[in-house]
């Protein structure tokens, strides 16, 4: 397990934000899904300064960040790639990237997780306790 706490998200929220301004591009706004997505997409909205967050969104512009806490499997990016509109454009960023995956051209990432280890995130520890208790 490597268990994140909030200054290993700030600092991480950090890299990720300055990468993402890297793209010389902008973006409208930041697509996510509610379970994991929702709190960084929070704070790299701060950072961006992005007033609009959609969640759970059916179809998702080009022009809207796609945020992520993490890239794992890639369930979740091939799902949403899929219902990206223009998705030549699409960006997916997360805060960690699963170490040893193949990374579709599409990811940026913060930082690369240290091993397979499940990450536990501070706003989902109760679940992840939840699950092995």
């Amino acid at each position: 397990m490597q268990e994140v706490n909030w200054n290993d998200v700030e600092e991480t929220i950090k890299k990720l934000s300055k990468r993402i301004l890297e793209l010389d591009r902008t973006f409208s706004s930041i697509s996510t899904v509610s379970r994991g997505g929702l709190i960084p997409s929070r704070l790299i909205a701060d950072v961006l300064d992005i007033k609009k967050i959609h969640v759970d969104q059916n179809k998702i512009s080009s022009d809207s960040l796609f945020v992520d806490d993490i890239f794992d499997s890639g369930k979740t990016f091939k799902n949403i790639f899929l219902n990206v509109d223009g998705n030549s454009k699409f960006i997916f960023a997360t805060l960690y990237a699963r170490r040893g995956m193949t990374y579709p051209e599409q990811l940026i990432y913060g930082e690369k997780t240290l091993d397979d280890s499940y990450v536990v995130f501070p706003w989902d520890k109760l679940e992840f306790k939840r699950n092995i208790g």
